[in-house]
């Protein structure tokens, strides 16, 4: 089969890109950065570089496909988080009708029929394909994003440390956290983004007759017993996850400087996860669980946290 894998080669897309090769399909690869095309082409795959916002780009990339891996990357510089997928969204639904793609695997979120701005999983309704939206869970990826806040350094470090652990825990070190308006004893399934992509190379070589949804998870176990994994990986066998309020979390996002639509549409997607809504619609779903367990990904983790 001729299969386009868009995402460049990021988390998802580079096992995805990986998995399809050895199973012998002609892969095309969509980036927007020229400097990928080497490795690309390493990976035995045709690099198309260009911009997701250029349809004619996307149609001329998608025409003779047998099947497209669609993701839309994630802003943080986007004002209107809801505007942009909609708009990338849009983007995909012209490029595919005007190439005719029969077989489409749109990437989501376990959170997106839950919250409004960031499902644009209905633009591609009116598509004459076959369509699976994935929804993975929490990424473990995602811990990335709070290297600083597990460090703990600098004067903020100590008085979150002084704040949530208490003074024998600064005098000790014992810096270092994790936080949320999720958090603590929520229950939270996480998701490996190589447990993803053996779940979206399944996908792409099916072609049901209607719209199907799929969930995807790694591992369930509540906040703090994750951070304790991340924690004992990294030395800091102590590190816990703290619940915040949604109005303490809205502050600290608009502190960081991200924009404020963006920021609530943050806090709102953390709330649905901390009903526990989130994780009803995964039971209902009943999928089973990928093979990476979270334990695996906090050497990996390690490694980067521990590197200079």
């Amino acid at each position: 089969m001729k299969i386009i894998v868009t995402g460049s080669l990021g988390n998802i897309s580079l096992p995805l890109t990986e998995i399809l090769i050895a199973q012998g399909h002609a892969v095309t690869v969509v980036s927007s950065d020229a400097q990928k095309r080497a490795a690309i082409q390493k990976t035995g795959a045709t690099p198309a570089i260009g911009s997701i916002s250029d349809v004619r780009f996307l149609t001329d990339t998608f025409n003779g496909a047998d099947a497209v891996y669609a993701m839309i990357p994630l802003s943080f510089t986007e004002p209107d988080m809801g505007a942009y997928l909609r708009r990338i969204s849009q983007n995909y639904v012209q490029a595919l009708k005007e190439a005719g793609t029969k077989r489409v695997v749109l990437l989501s979120g376990w959170a997106a029929d839950l919250v409004k701005a960031e499902n644009a999983e209905h633009v591609f309704d009116g598509l004459n394909a076959s369509i699976t939206i994935m929804r993975p869970a929490a990424f473990y990826t995602n811990f990335y994003q709070s290297i600083d806040l597990i460090r703990g350094k600098g004067l903020m470090g100590k008085m979150l440390a002084l704040r949530y652990y208490g003074l024998g825990a600064l005098l000790t070190g014992k810096t270092g956290l994790l936080m949320g308006n999720y958090g603590g004893d929520d229950r939270i399934v996480f998701v490996s983004p190589k447990d993803i992509a053996d779940a979206v190379a399944e996908e792409l070589l099916l072609l049901p007759k209607e719209k199907t949804i799929r969930y995807v998870g790694s591992e369930e176990m509540t906040c703090n017993e994750a951070a304790k994994i991340i924690g004992s990986a990294v030395g800091k066998p102590w590190l816990k996850w703290v619940l915040l309020s949604e109005k303490q979390m809205l502050q600290g996002l608009k502190m960081a400087k991200v924009p404020e639509k963006l920021a609530e549409t943050l806090v709102e997607m953390q709330a649905a996860m901390h009903s526990g809504k989130t994780l009803e619609n995964f039971h209902r779903n009943q999928p089973k669980m990928g093979k990476v367990k979270l334990a695996d990904f906090a050497q990996e983790f390690a490694r980067a946290y521990h590197k200079k």
